[in-house]
């Protein structure tokens, strides 16, 4: 059985210099799921023509959109690209000038071109899942997105702030306060398996 041996992080997309090259169809896709989950990330754009939706989803979030053809310059400082366009080459290029200087690249729809792939989010105040398919399948993605969406109550987020608190009363040294928190929190788990059985 194929494995995903991919390693989730959570960026901290505001502190971060990210570019997408590209202006259509596919730039706007990117663009809006970045902007859903991190409404403050720090994003430019560089493509000759854009789309009017992308035009629009920029503008309202204040996204600096260049006008002109991709050239290594616009790599300068950048921490993330995602290259967008519908010409192979142009997408193939800015991965091997990413590649050079160390950058994080993902080619849309070019998995083997691609440092990360851009998964299914579900966020409900604090907590946040990412979903991965390995690349293989956005559509499965997406539908456990909306399953979890569906099942995960929006108070979770009060559960989230309690447990805080409570774990910053906690007295000892980091093992204890983990073993104390697994104690607190095992009927989680346990409350759910036993009202599916």
């Amino acid at each position: 059985m194929e494995r995903n041996e991919l390693y989730p992080v959570f960026l901290k997309v505001n502190n971060l210099n990210i570019l997408i090259v590209g202006g259509g169809y596919v730039a706007e896709e990117k663009l809006s799921f970045l902007l859903k989950s991190s409404p403050n990330a720090t994003v430019e754009m560089i493509a000759p023509l854009y789309r009017e939706g992308t035009v629009a989803l920029a503008q309202k979030h204040g996204i600096t959109m260049m006008k002109g053809k991709y050239k290594r310059k616009y790599l300068k400082k950048r921490h993330i690209v995602i290259a967008t366009t519908d010409v192979p080459e142009i997408n193939e290029k800015v991965f091997s000038d990413c590649r050079k200087r160390a950058i994080l690249v993902n080619v849309a729809d070019n998995p083997p071109l691609c440092d990360f792939y851009m998964g299914g989010i579900v966020t409900k105040g604090n907590l946040k899942l990412a979903i991965s398919t390995n690349g293989k399948s956005p559509t499965t993605a997406k539908r456990l997105r909306q399953f979890f969406e569906e099942i995960i109550p929006d108070n979770i987020d009060d559960l989230v702030k309690n447990l805080n608190s409570f774990r910053k009363t906690l007295k000892g040294d980091f093992q204890e306060k983990v073993e104390t928190m697994n104690e607190v929190t095992k009927g989680l788990i346990s409350k759910r398996s036993s009202h599916e059985n």
